[in-house]
């Protein structure tokens, strides 16, 4: 009689950051956090720290997919979360590669720029990546600057974002939640259009003064879809990962690490 336990598995398909605060190293300690066991496949090597990023080296695209099936192959995925994919080619390898296997919980952060305003993801990559992988996507998690992109138009009201993100989710197929936190506003209200229900929900929380808020939108994806890993329903997942963001840059916010943009106190429930 098999009376092993089993883990909440969780795959992060993203570059990495040397400074340890986003990309797959902000993933993998957002999975830990949150109660999964993570595995990542490395798409690129990125030369960044809190101040700005120095450079990209991309891994070989069949390198990519190597790991990829590796991974699902042996150990499987409940859920993956896919982040900063800089070429049609990666995007389109990665694509072919996930649908050999039957995963549902997919969490796309569409990364194209970074904290720091670097530009990550190429030109001639963000229409492959509409058309072919956000599709796929069980939900993605815009922040604005990648919402105008995908909209093609610029936002600059709170109160458009409800009608927003209903319209990327009728338009990309997908659910979607639209990140407040480039607004002005003293309150963030980030609103999640649930494509499956139909329904969207205002996700509030005050304006933290910090600077510490490199690889938030890394970390706020892995912990959506550790929350799904861990068996969640879509919406309670992206609740859950809303609060571990916001308690992790509350903690963050009592630290100094770096030059320039921080990071979130990835495990603010465990240590101080």
């Amino acid at each position: 009689m098999d009376c092993k336990k089993h883990y909440h598995r969780a795959l992060t398909i993203a570059g990495s950051d040397p400074s340890g605060g986003a990309g797959l190293q902000a993933d993998l300690k957002t999975f830990a956090a949150c109660g999964c066991y993570g595995a990542s496949a490395v798409v690129a090597v990125v030369d960044e720290n809190t101040v700005g990023v120095t450079g990209v080296h991309p891994i070989p695209v069949d390198f990519v997919t190597g790991q990829i099936k590796s991974v699902l192959d042996d150990i499987g995925a409940d859920a993956i979360k896919i982040g900063m994919l800089h070429s049609s080619e990666l995007i389109l390898a990665v694509r072919d590669t996930l649908q050999r296997y039957d995963i549902r919980n997919i969490v796309l952060d569409p990364v194209m720029v970074a904290t720091s305003g670097d530009r990550l993801l190429l030109e001639e990559a963000i229409d492959t990546l509409k058309q072919e992988l956000i599709p796929m996507a069980r939900v993605i998690t815009p922040n604005i600057p990648e919402a105008e992109i995908l909209l093609g138009r610029e936002i600059s009201r709170q109160e458009e974002l409800p009608e927003l993100a209903a319209e990327l989710s009728a338009r990309y197929r997908t659910s979607v939640l639209l990140k407040a936190g480039h607004l002005h506003d003293d309150k963030l209200v980030d609103v999640f259009h649930n494509a499956e229900t139909g329904r969207s929900t205002l996700l509030a929380s005050p304006r933290m003064n910090t600077v510490n808020t490199h690889g938030t939108g890394c970390t706020l994806s892995s912990a959506v879809a550790a929350h799904l890993a861990r068996g969640y329903e879509l919406d309670d997942a992206v609740i859950a990962g809303k609060e571990y963001i916001r308690k992790a840059i509350e903690a963050g916010a009592e630290y100094e690490i770096g030059h320039g943009h921080g990071p979130v106190h990835h495990f603010h429930a465990f240590w101080e």
